[in-house]
């Protein structure tokens, strides 16, 4: 097993049940030690001073591997508090919160994956730690010999979630200006936790006054027989339209298993996910003070950035990675600019106001405020972005590499269509490239009216190629060119570009 395979971004993360299990139980014992001995060494504490704090999603892997890592930790001489049921964002708040402020926390899950996958997420309290820690983590642990290190350190069971749940209830009273026990009544919420750890929230706006009839999958079932509990995915959200409709709601609500993601469906059952996500908190936070830049990931909509302008923001594009972004905005903030949002088209959505963390539930919670809000005026969340321009045609394509140097082959392709485009009249570079390349395109004499983005993928042997027209047909006429280019470049699986230029 090679150990650091199991990076994945800023995450540990593998196949943890059935053929080809790659995240053990010593595995996850290995990395709790070594997580011990980086806050040993940043707190400049013994270990029997440091307290780590332990949570899960709902997986079925959950319960061993949470045990396994608690172990892990205790077998550094460290101390645990086990929270059992968890969700990301509330693995971080114990860090913060008065009266709780634990040295580091652990969640044990695997975001949206399938169900047979686990993982893990650390915390310190500047936030989750960064990719370069947590392969170092791996490599440390894997020189660990588990037997030479007896359990030296205690655990202890605690609750943290009513704890979460009571900061966001204030954040919607807050928000609202009021300290009625009950300010959502009137609001007719469907929630759909995906059997994932979300399923209090549904309760949490049931004790607010909403009306949550119609609520689905709130129940934690680490298996995911309904749909994947993935706030992107088409028959998630399908369910989650229904579900609305059905219910004649104002608003579905839909996260994935560990929360630190989620979605929207209106009152119409359209769904407000990827761009329409960005656009919407972005048009609540510009309404309230222009001049914000919003920093999102690199494959947003150039409809996005039009929408942002006109609303009196600065669109600032950057890499993949919900941990780039979030660090990039960081960054802005600290040179000056006034930077608000960071916000992935995934739905990882990190507000400054919340310690810059990625929150599912914190920004469906400031949604919800503003549906109150316009309800009461006789509108819907989607009234907001109604001018938000949309492409007429949308695809991705993923590019397999089939070279073993991956990432090598990977650049060498993006720097020589990187050339090409400095050559041709008819590419024009976006002005904001930060990650791979963007191309726009007059498409038809129509300027940038299309564009594609070619990138190397952050995690895998793959090139994503993400692209947009304004004009039918122009998807295709945008490929056709990109295949002229790499038409007689080996080491890539081309097959998914030609098949779209047929």
């Amino acid at each position: 097993m090679e150990w650091k395979k199991l990076k994945s971004g800023s995450d540990v993360r593998g196949t943890a049940i059935g053929e080809g299990i790659e995240l053990t139980n010593d595995i996850a014992k290995a990395v709790g030690m070594a997580f011990v001995y980086k806050l040993i060494k940043e707190k400049k504490k013994t270990p029997e001073l440091i307290t780590v704090a332990i949570g899960r999603d709902s997986r079925i892997t959950g319960p061993d591997l949470l045990k396994a890592t608690a172990e892990g930790i205790m077998k550094a001489g460290a101390n645990v508090v086990s929270f059992g049921m968890c969700t990301t964002p509330a693995m971080y708040m114990c860090i913060i919160t008065p009266g709780y402020q634990f040295d580091g926390s652990v969640m044990v899950t695997a975001s949206h994956h399938p169900w047979n996958k686990n993982g893990l997420k650390f915390f310190t309290e500047k936030g989750g730690i960064e990719g370069k820690d947590v392969e170092d983590l791996l490599t440390f642990a894997e020189g660990i010999n588990l037997d030479e290190y007896p359990v030296s350190g205690t655990c202890k069971e605690e609750t943290f979630l009513p704890v979460y749940q009571k900061q966001l209830m204030e954040r919607i009273r807050l928000g609202l200006n009021t300290s009625d026990s009950k300010p959502l009544s009137g609001l007719h919420i469907v929630v759909d936790a995906g059997n994932g750890a979300g399923g209090f929230y549904a309760d949490m706006l049931q004790n607010l006054g909403a009306d949550t009839t119609g609520s689905q999958f709130l129940d934690p079932d680490g298996y995911f027989p309904n749909h994947i509990p993935n706030p992107e995915n088409p028959d998630a959200i399908q369910s989650l339209k229904c579900a609305v409709i059905h219910s004649k709601a104002d608003l579905g609500v839909i996260f994935d298993t560990d929360c630190d993601r989620a979605a929207v469906v209106d009152s119409d059952g359209k769904e407000i996910n990827r761009n329409r996500l960005i656009a919407l908190i972005s048009a609540i936070l510009l309404e309230k003070q222009s001049g914000l830049t919003i920093v999102t990931d690199s494959v947003t909509s150039s409809g996005l950035e039009k929408f942002i302008r006109s609303h009196g923001g600065i669109h600032y594009r950057y890499k993949r990675g919900y941990r780039n972004v979030i660090d990039e905005a960081i960054r802005l903030n600290n040179e000056g600019h006034i930077c608000p949002l960071a916000i992935e088209t995934s739905g990882h959505a990190a507000l400054s106001e919340n310690h810059f963390l990625d929150d599912g539930m914190y920004l469906v919670t400031l949604l919800i405020v503003k549906a109150t809000q316009l309800k009461k005026a006789g509108k819907s969340l989607g009234s907001l972005i109604i001018d938000l321009k949309e492409p007429v045609e949308s695809k991705e394509i993923r590019l397999s590499i089939l070279s073993d140097d991956f990432r090598s082959k990977g650049e060498e392709i993006v720097k020589l269509v990187t050339e090409h485009a400095e050559m041709d009249e008819d590419w024009h570079i976006a002005t904001d490239n930060r990650e791979g390349i963007r191309i726009n395109f007059d498409i038809n004499g129509i300027p940038d009216s299309g564009w594609f983005l070619l990138r190397l993928s952050v995690h895998d042997p793959v090139l994503p190629i993400n692209t947009e027209s304004d004009i039918s047909g122009g998807v295709k006429k945008m490929l056709s060119s990109l295949y002229h280019v790499l038409e007689n470049i080996d080491g890539i699986d081309k097959t998914p570009l030609i098949d779209a230029i047929r």
